[in-house]
């Protein structure tokens, strides 16, 4: 099937065409390097959402689409100020299951910003999707109700909609009147992440945007305090109950495994507060404008997160997270992508909007306000290609091209991907859920096809992508001393520029694919295209 839809788009947008729209030597290692370079300084102090050194970097990318001559299309400026509303817990966390209390960053870590007391259900897996086989809510009443649910979703379902479902529980089960919900990891999710981690996070600040009165965006109102179990807890919730958990999560273990949702007869106190701020941080956006007027209210986005973690303390007392490859390295392919289609003589048909957003590391928060609270006037965004921490150490010869299958996108990644002789394989890490763990994700719930490139693990990919992820993602160690291969990164941002090129010089607009998931999810009226 790839193969054939490889060949079709090659009689539609053939090599030397692509070559022509962008010269090979336009996108230089040494201009990823410098990008990198700065954005990675220890003087931005790891670009933390709403903090100095992220106005700094912003500041270096409205500097660079100056220099570029992309357009401003913020009120004729280059930065759309997201306001946002600082969570910050407050050390009073409570739970008490049965009587029995529980100690936060100890048995449990507690968030939210609320009181609840109420009964305990067990939800399964917390997912009511009948067409998947999945009647986890509608055997029990978790209206008034604290929810305990599995984490993540059932082996065998596709990574992309089982993390987009998962990723969904808290917002439908506010839906149906659930006021807590308590977490149970799965067996592979406490492998996955120790202990040890999930605590080190507990009492870190939550971010949101902020609605028009000042109030905080919230997804799912009813749910007012949550809680994430470790064993002791979540056997107590167990003690007595029709099942053991040991055996629940031998099940959930199991490919299509899906233990069936049960009152506990336990009841439990959640409770934490919290202390709220306002702030604003912001997304930069430039446009290159489109040659065709016919499409000119039709926007292609690039975009990537400018921001990071900022200030923790990590190995050997060091304090700042650089966030090198996480996303220094995407901001420097946005900002090369834009340059070379900005230097070619041939401009692309629709206007093409360069942003690099705010907020993702607090939970896709600056996409989330760019998706609801758009800069193109009487236009509207098309397609989306999303640029987010390529691991640039080793020369890929795959890339994982999340979303692509989905719409009509797909055949433009593999002849973009196929020019640089690099082919499209299928999610490797299925258990990270990364489909719904970066911006792109926020315009997909918006009903807009996008694409999102991850280097892949074919040869020594492999190795080194997992090397990063156990010893430098969200760390210290994230910063240039890495070993990087420019040219690599040369490659990446060739890909995506050929990529966005593309879809800007379509002759239609994407269209999802008739059967996709996510195009009857979240576009269920709009025109659509049979699967080749």
């Amino acid at each position: 099937m790839r193969r054939l839809i490889f060949c079709s788009v090659l009689s539609l947008f053939p090599i030397p065409a692509l070559a022509q729209i962008a010269p090979a030597d336009l996108i230089t290692p040494d201009a990823m390097k410098a990008h990198v370079q700065f954005l990675a300084d220890d003087l931005l102090e790891g670009r933390d959402t709403g903090a100095r050194g992220h106005e700094i970097a912003a500041r270096y990318v409205a500097s660079r689409f100056t220099a570029i001559g992309l357009t401003p299309v913020v009120n004729g400026g280059w930065y759309q100020r997201v306001p946002f509303v600082e969570v910050r817990p407050n050390e009073d966390a409570k739970l008490i299951i049965n009587g029995t209390s529980f100690t936060h960053k100890k048995d449990a870590v507690i968030g939210g910003n609320g009181q609840v007391d109420a009964e305990v259900v067990f939800g399964g897996f917390c997912i009511e999707r009948p067409d998947f086989g999945l009647r986890d809510l509608s055997r029990i009443k978790v209206k008034g109700k604290i929810v305990a649910c599995l984490s993540g979703y059932p082996k065998g379902l596709p990574s992309d909609i089982g993390a987009h479902l998962s990723a969904e529980k808290t917002k439908r089960l506010s839906e149906q009147g659930a006021i807590g919900t308590l977490t149970i990891r799965t067996l592979e999710r406490e492998k996955q992440m120790p202990w040890a981690r999930v605590i080190s996070s507990g009492d870190e600040r939550s971010v949101r945007w902020a609605n028009a009165d000042g109030t905080p965006f919230d997804a799912a109102p009813n749910v007012r305090a949550s809680a994430t179990l470790d064993r002791a807890a979540a056997n107590a919730l167990f003690a007595g109950a029709g099942r053991t958990l040991d055996d629940i999560l031998a099940e959930a273990n199991r490919k299509g495994g899906k233990p069936r949702s049960f009152a506990l007869n336990k009841r439990a106190t959640l409770s934490r507060t919290a202390t709220l701020s306002p702030f604003t941080s912001p997304n930069v956006i430039g446009m290159l404008p489109g040659s065709d007027p016919a499409l000119a209210n039709e926007y292609v986005l690039v975009m990537g997160h400018l921001d990071h973690i900022g200030m923790r303390k990590g190995e050997d007392g060091d304090l700042i997270n650089n966030g090198a490859m996480d996303n220094a390295g995407g901001i420097a392919s946005m900002l090369e992508a834009a340059r070379a289609m900005a230097a070619s003589p041939n401009r692309p048909r629709r206007p093409v909007l360069f942003a690099a957003v705010t907020g993702e590391e607090k939970g896709l928060m600056g996409a989330d306000y760019l998706s609801r609270f758009p800069v193109t006037g009487t236009g509207r965004v098309v397609g989306v290609v999303n640029l987010d921490m390529p691991i640039l150490t080793y020369d890929f010869t795959d890339v994982i091209a999340f979303g692509a299958e989905h719409s009509t996108l797909g055949p433009i990644v593999a002849a973009a991907a196929a020019r640089d002789k690099v082919g499209l394989s299928p999610d490797p890490l299925p258990e990270e859920g990364l489909f719904t763990r970066s911006d792109h994700y926020r315009f997909v719930q918006r009903g807009i096809p996008s694409v999102f490139l991850m280097t892949g693990f074919a040869g020594e990919g492999g190795k080194s992508f997992r090397d990063f992820l156990a010893t430098h993602y969200h760390r210290v160690s994230d910063d240039l001393n890495q070993p990087f291969n420019w040219q690599a990164a040369v490659k990446f941002a060739r890909i995506n520029m050929l990529i966005a090129t593309e879809i800007a010089n379509m002759p239609l607009a994407p269209l999802w694919y008739s059967d996709s998931f996510f195009g009857k999810t979240f576009a269920p009226d709009a025109p659509n295209a049979k699967r080749p």
